[in-house]
């Protein structure tokens, strides 16, 4: 079968290689549709970072480069393995890319998203979504109802937001500033609409203000190199400040005005992965005791995400910017994200 393989940096080949086999407790899909993460990109650029080096297998997967890319991805189950009996050939899926390890403290306390081994399928092995077929154990596996396959690829980015959201305990009525409207930051705006937060979004770029106001997830923008973003924030919410704040640009500036928007007792999530250290005004959190918050991935958040989308509190079609043939990977899909990142918020790539 055909799959993109990480070989090095700015080296992903499609390549033959042998279709995955069937395991007891286990699942095989047909791969319908995989976006391209921004992890995708950071490990094409200056990879590989989550990849395991060539001599350096994961501990779990025991794999290391080349391997095969791709972590957001919806398919149809094509065989069940034995023992698995709630899944049933032809059921439409999506797959919680996760390697753990069952055996380490945050393991045992239900918190796999924190295993000191994790990793990702598609990026530290066990296969991945840019291929034509995977094989996933049963625990990862989320049905979907008649969720279009192209949307449902989309459902592990929005599992990013979602897990985000949760962790800031936001609740209908609460005002939340998002700092960037990239695609997590679009989709944590999503998931924050959904549950009747008022959504403040900032951003430069014309095209993603557009996608924020178009697709309907904010109810502000509000464009930092024109306008004070504090002022407009305290004049919208009556001179109080947000009652939530999330960063999902990964810039200091963001950040730093983000802490000066929120009202005192504020809760701000960081959502980046950041390439570069962070620098954090720390009076700015004392003087009014900021709650800063990490977020990484997701636990137990798929499901309630699914229904979200299944019953339409969440639209995931305005965000698909792009479909492209696995051949055209690297020409169409890399580097239009490369090059043209203000416009593009996801491209989905069929193998």
């Amino acid at each position: 079968m055909r799959a993109a393989r990480f070989h090095g940096r700015r080296d992903i080949r499609i390549d033959d290689i042998p279709e995955p086999e069937l395991r007891p407790g286990a699942v095989k899909l047909r791969v319908a549709w995989c976006g391209i993460c921004g992890t995708d990109l950071h490990e094409y650029l200056e990879g590989p970072i989550f990849i395991s080096p060539p001599g350096h297998p994961h501990p779990l997967s025991h794999e290391n480069a080349p391997v095969t890319m791709g972590h957001e991805f919806s398919g149809t189950v094509e065989e069940v393995g034995e023992g698995v009996t709630d899944v049933a050939v032809g059921d439409n899926v999506v797959v919680e890319p996760y390697f753990v390890c069952n055996e380490c403290a945050s393991c045992k306390a239900g918190n796999y998203h924190l295993c000191t081994k994790m990793g990702f399928i598609g990026l530290a092995g066990g296969g991945g979504g840019l291929s034509e077929k995977v094989v996933v154990d049963r625990r990862w596996v989320h049905k979907i109802g008649d969720i279009p396959l192209d949307e449902a690829a989309l459902i592990e980015p929005l599992s990013v937001a979602h897990h985000a959201v949760v962790r800031s305990g936001a609740k209908a009525g609460d005002v939340a500033l998002v700092g960037g409207s990239g695609p997590i930051g679009l989709l944590v705006a999503a998931v924050l609409k959904g549950l009747g937060v008022t959504t403040i979004v900032t951003e430069l770029s014309d095209a993603r203000k557009q996608k924020a106001l178009s697709s309907g997830v904010a109810h502000h923008v509000i464009d930092p190199s024109s306008e004070d973003v504090k002022a407009r924030v305290l004049e919208l919410t009556g001179g109080v400040g947000a009652d939530l704040g999330f960063e999902c640009a990964g810039v200091d500036a963001v950040l730093d005005t983000i802490l000066d928007a929120v009202r005192p007792a504020a809760v701000v999530v960081n959502v980046s992965i950041w390439g570069k250290p962070a620098t954090v005004d720390m009076q700015k959190l004392v003087l009014k005791e900021i709650d800063l918050r990490g977020t990484i991935a997701y636990v137990r958040d798929h499901e309630a995400v699914i229904e979200m989308v299944r019953t339409g509190v969440i639209d995931l079609a305005p965000f698909i910017t792009g479909r492209i043939e696995l051949d055209n990977l690297v020409s169409e899909g890399l580097t239009t994200l490369i090059e043209h990142n203000d416009t593009a918020v996801k491209i989905l790539v069929r193998a």
